[in-house]
């Protein structure tokens, strides 16, 4: 690093300057006259947030051991910063060599959630890159999108010149030495994206239209070059213990939202809840070898100096060893003092007996997730939770100690009835019972016990069962969300329960990002220049100036979230092959009707699509299901 971008004057001027100046442990800094592409990656957040960020870790270290790639970090800056850029014309830059972004030959923007959208637009604009990818010329960074997000990018299609379907270990050095070898030939843009528009799972959206029916319907999409796909297959890897790890992942200088080493010992999730969409778009689970994370464990700790280590995975219940890579960190961590951080387990005598393995005397709280508030409800989403298993979970963890209890529950799901909704509080009354029928009066720590139950409103998401369903209006969120309350308020045990729930204005316009095809562009765009940005923060977030974009772009909110879609109805994101079929998805739509339950991809087969790939639990042993596995996954 030459010199840093900003001057001394300017970082005393705003809060935690350390978020700009680069040159933590383990940042990579390579000579610029050494290397053939230079990538920025983002994350459009604050540093704090995209420093926690596990998928850029990854990509951050694999691109950097390749000696002809040079990757650096770029994140969104805070509100004080923003204001003195744009007042002195200060290009956004990277960490590393802290030259602009707009220098750099890609930039690769991960995309983890719809309310980061307008910071998109932030990033691409204080780098002085044109918003529209049609505006850029030859001098400008290729604009590349991935994340989960992109599994419907149609919304920020306009922004983009290309996105990354699916898994970022597999195809990112094709499409680099196509990038060199175009160059080298003198290729244009064009050429460049003509060519990218080739390799697996990459998406350049300029070379797609979409076409309307007189509904406002999508009824095709038309593509300008004969020899590009029609769809998109998403990226898998198949062998999760040889594809690449940062072993030495960058050590902030400030604490971030989470300050230790994360372990990834798997992707992918069996349980197949029907709002969920990482459980249908990571499929299929595939598991880390554990002598392969032993080693990473030691090494990641050893490199980095952090003093708690996390497992990383949507469901790390199911990791079929578990037990043993516990075992080991016991050891391992606990001669040196380091925690261990067990999130997503489900709560059952297994994973009880887990925590209380690796948590202090004193127990911090338990998470549970039953979503719904009824049996019934949750058969309509495939929860495969019963109120039974939900309170012998509570007994046993309030017997070894615990006495507070965190409770997440959906409001708005598909078929919901008040009585599903009266059914939090009911159920949160019986979870503090539990606490006082299991825990005598002398062993009480300060005499009672506290539940925490949260709501957060439903929102259908593409590429899952529920993607046809209707979403619920403010009004009608708001109205669900005091009938909790209500609910909760009438219980016996009403003062060791409280109560909190989402923004429904949030929810809403989430939705509409969500599910929302290229029209939508104009409405993001919009927002942005009335001055949204970090809309996921709440005291930035404006939902006047949402409003008001729509009404100026005479878009219609409820026609991408309380219109019910037919069954065969084209989705803006239909042309993604996300590995799971529609057919499936439809099957699970209608099971949900009808309040059927499916079993969990170990108990067997659902016939889903995707063993396909060849890899993980599909490829490993499979009892049949519905249809023949060896077509259907």
């Amino acid at each position: 690093m030459e010199k840093l971008a900003l001057s001394d004057e300017i970082l005393m001027q705003v809060e935690k300057p350390a978020r700009y100046i680069g040159n933590e442990v383990n940042s990579v800094i390579k000579n610029k006259k050494d290397v053939s592409v230079r990538f920025a990656m983002c994350f459009p957040d604050v540093y704090e947030i995209g420093m926690s960020h596990l998928g850029i870790q990854i990509l951050y270290s694999m691109l950097n051991e390749w000696g002809d790639v040079w990757c650096e970090r770029v994140y969104s800056p805070w509100a004080d910063l923003d204001q003195i850029m744009r007042r002195e014309s200060i290009p956004l830059f990277c960490l590393e060599s802290q030259d602009p972004v707009k220098n750099m030959d890609f930039l690769g923007i991960t995309i983890q959630y719809e309310m980061c959208y307008t910071n998109i637009l932030q990033i691409l604009d204080l780098s002085q890159i044109p918003l529209l990818a049609k505006d850029r010329g030859e001098d400008m960074p290729i604009v590349i999108g991935g994340g989960p997000c992109v599994y419907n990018p149609e919304p920020i299609a306009d922004f983009f010149d290309l996105f990354y379907i699916g898994e970022g270990e597999t195809q990112y050095r094709p499409l680099l030495d196509w990038y060199i070898e175009n160059r080298r030939a003198g290729g244009t843009r064009e050429d460049f994206l003509h060519g990218a528009a080739k390799i697996p799972g990459i998406y350049v959206p300029r070379f797609y239209e979409e076409q309307y029916k007189e509904d406002g319907t999508i009824a095709g999409r038309r593509k300008k070059y004969d020899d590009i796909p029609n769809q998109i297959l998403k990226e898998v890897v198949t062998d999760m213990t040889e594809a690449h790890y940062p072993l030495k992942p960058v050590v902030p200088f400030i604490k971030v939202t989470q300050d230790r080493v994360v372990l990834e010992i798997q992707r992918g999730c069996i349980r197949g809840c029907r709002f969920c969409q990482a459980g249908q778009i990571y499929r299929p689970v595939r598991e880390r070898d554990v002598d392969r994370l032993k080693e990473y464990a030691v090494a990641m700790l050893k490199n980095s100096g952090h003093e708690e280590i996390s497992l990383s995975s949507l469901s790390s219940s199911d990791y079929s060893r578990l037990d043993e890579l516990l075992d080991f960190l016991i050891e391992e961590c606990g001669q040196k003092h380091i925690n261990i951080s067990l999130p997503s387990l489900r709560i059952d005598a297994f994973s009880l007996d887990v925590m209380s393995k690796v948590q202090d005397v004193k127990k911090s709280s338990l998470t549970f997730a039953p979503e719904a508030g009824s049996q019934r409800l949750r058969d309509v989403i495939n929860k495969g939770l019963t109120e039974e298993v939900i309170l012998k979970g509570a007994t046993l963890a309030f017997e070894g100690g615990w006495t507070r209890v965190k409770l997440y529950f959906m409001l708005g799901l598909p078929t919901e009835t008040e009585e599903d909704i009266l059914g939090i509080g009911d159920l949160s009354n019986k979870i503090a019972a539990a606490f006082f029928e299991a825990v005598p009066k002398d062993r009480r720590v300060n005499g009672k016990v506290q539940i925490v139950t949260s709501t957060s409103f439903f929102i259908p998401k593409p590429f899952t069962p529920f993607q046809w369903a209707p979403m619920c209006t403010k009004e009608e969120f708001l109205d669900k969300a005091h009938l909790t309350k209500k609910g909760i308020m009438s219980q016996l045990n009403q003062k060791s329960i409280k109560y909190n729930w989402h923004e429904a204005d949030v929810s809403v316009l989430e939705g509409v990002l969500a599910r929302g095809d290229r029209r939508v562009a104009q409405i993001i765009r919009k927002a942005y220049e009335k001055g949204c940005m970090f809309d996921a923060w709440s005291e930035y977030f404006h939902n006047e100036r949402w409003m008001e974009s729509f009404e100026e772009c005479g878009l219609d909110i409820g026609f991408y979230t309380t219109r019910e879609r037919a069954d065969d109805e084209i989705f803006p994101w239909d042309f993604i092959d996300c590995g799971v079929t529609r057919e499936f998805l439809l099957r699970e739509w209608k099971k949900a009707r009808s309040q059927t339950v499916s079993p969990n991809c170990k108990a067997q087969c659902q016939g889903c699509g995707a063993s396909r790939f060849g890899a993980g639990i599909c490829h490993e042993s499979r009892t049949p299901g519905l249809d023949n596995p060896s077509k259907n996954g």
